[in-house]
């Protein structure tokens, strides 16, 4: 299981990773739960962030086609053997076919500028507050889009999590019918060091944080001690994470064959990102 670790400034990247993040996501969380960094700070974050470690970029919700080709467009990412999430959420959107829309926008607009960035359509748990589509019909827009991924999240923080919304059995299920459609599944949510195991169980691919990996809560800052608290976590609970074997050898300046080839398995595809 992946771990991924949202940072704000480009400071928090080597916390972050030195913990044992396996993914980077930069991510403003004073903008809300995707809030997106600045241009210059996203910048800063991806020349901090090692070529071959999975990143990610928040792009916040987006509510119509002409909205996504304006975010995806503007964005100036490096050529980088490791692989680029973007994720946007529906916010006020209660159109499945809208949210179809904008999804196959994001994807076609990333195929168009010539990136290998792979699209990861949010859904929240919290919907209602959100104004937002269910889960599920989440799921089934961003499988009908060509989206890569799937992130399950609470749109409004104000301390209830996940959990507080859908119970473990549900978070399963969920992640075996987008995984069913050939989705790389993700979980997020105000998880805490107690709870994360138990949102783990669930199945998901990646599981993400922001406030448990920071001292003075998700608008402070993100340790390393924190982070590698959650990893030992995972790891005792049997969450062990496919990027240890890439971190042991990039400490002492090597990958595999001599060549980066990050491998992620959502459970339906492989998905390599050295070409």
């Amino acid at each position: 299981m992946q771990l991924l670790v949202s940072v704000r400034s480009a400071a928090e990247v080597g916390p972050a990773l030195n913990g044992g993040a396996d993914i980077i996501d930069a991510k403003e969380p004073a903008r809300g739960s995707l809030g997106p960094v600045s241009a210059a700070t996203l910048g800063e974050i991806v020349a901090e962030v090692p070529p071959e470690c999975p990143f990610s970029i928040a792009l916040g919700d987006l509510a119509s086609p002409e909205a996504v080709f304006t975010a995806v467009a503007s964005l100036e990412l490096p050529v980088r053997p490791g692989p680029t999430y973007l994720k946007l959420g529906f916010a006020g959107v209660r159109s499945p076919e809208m949210v179809t829309r904008i999804l196959a926008t994001a994807v076609a607009t990333v195929a168009e500028t010539g990136s290998a960035a792979l699209v990861v359509a949010v859904a929240y748990a919290d919907a209602d507050r959100a104004d937002a589509l269910a889960p599920e019909l989440i799921a089934g827009s961003a499988h009908r889009a060509g989206a890569a991924g799937v992130l399950l999240d609470t749109h409004t923080k104000d301390g209830i999590g996940l959990l507080g919304w859908l119970a473990s059995p549900a978070l399963a299920s969920w992640v075996a019918s987008a995984r069913g459609q050939g989705l790389l599944t993700a979980m997020a949510g105000a998880l805490t060091l107690e709870n994360v195991d138990a949102v783990s169980a669930a199945g998901a691919d990646v599981v993400g944080v922001r406030g448990a990996a920071c001292e003075g809560g998700r608008g402070g800052h993100v340790t390393a001690k924190r982070v590698r608290e959650l990893r030992h976590r995972l790891d005792a609970f049997g969450f062990y994470s496919p990027m240890a074997s890439w971190r042991r050898c990039r400490s002492v300046g090597e990958t595999r064959d001599g060549v980066a080839e990050p491998i992620l398995y959502s459970g339906a595809k492989l998905l390599r990102t050295n070409a």
